[in-house]
């Protein structure tokens, strides 16, 4: 899968699959595989050691798009066989860490490119848990700045996108390609409660500017009626 070949009219909603169990999380995926083929979900660190390779093919099996949600950062041939291993497992975009640099992001495309439907290759820039004050602190400049030297980084070594806040999604644009995906966590659809995240927005905002994927999760598996919150939520990405 190549990011030029995604129609993206609208944002995509990847839903986290974070509940404390593999129960939940797969009783939520059944609650919703009759929207399978417009949802994508996002399988992070707990799910992934906890529920395995068992549980992503359940999920493919369902016809869900995955996202494999592990941010790789190690010494550039261990990124690039650990890629290498997501790839085997057929799962539809996985991320890695821009920091990890040029040859890490060179080294993973190249050792997954034989693949001729390979998954989606996303560059995490900065975490939407730091507010821009906490990154300033720690690594000297703005969040904005290093999102667009991260941006550059990963579009110039074939990546398909960036993982980032919504508030750098249209710059990030801007300098790279419109064809750069973007994928946005800290969703709070309707302005729901932002929890542990500092940046945080609403679709509305998210379609402004020009996010590919919404990334939303205890809104919607904490929600009394998930199915209807996601009902709602697809109805309003598809309005202009």
């Amino acid at each position: 899968m190549k990011s030029e070949k995604l129609k993206m009219k609208n944002p995509k909603l990847c839903i986290a699959l974070d509940n404390p169990t593999k129960e939940e999380n797969l009783n939520l995926a059944n609650e919703l595989k009759e929207y399978a083929n417009e949802l994508w979900l996002k399988v992070g660190f707990r799910s992934y050691i906890r529920d395995g390779n068992e549980f992503i093919e359940k999920l493919k099996l369902m016809g869900y798009n995955v996202f494999l949600d592990l941010k790789l950062y190690d010494i550039p041939n261990t990124m690039a066989d650990a890629a290498l291993e997501i790839a085997k497992l057929g799962v539809d975009m996985f991320n890695i860490h821009a920091s990890a640099g040029s040859r890490a992001m060179q080294m993973v495309m190249e050792k997954i490119s034989k693949y001729k439907k390979r998954p989606l290759v996303l560059a995490v820039t900065a975490l939407t848990s730091f507010s821009n004050n906490e990154f300033k602190a720690i690594y000297g400049e703005s969040i904005e700045n290093k999102a667009k030297e991260f941006a550059k980084l990963s579009f110039e070594n074939g990546l398909d996108g960036v993982v980032c806040s919504v508030f750098e999604s249209k710059m990030i644009k801007d300098i790279t390609s419109k064809n750069f995906l973007t994928l946005t966590p800290g969703i709070r659809p309707f302005g729901e409660d932002s929890g542990d995240q500092k940046r945080v927005a609403d679709i509305k905002l998210a379609k402004k500017e020009m996010v590919d994927f919404i990334v939303v999760g205890r809104p919607i598996y904490k929600d009394k009626n998930p199915k209807e919150k996601v009902e709602k939520i697809l109805k309003n990405l598809k309005e202009n």
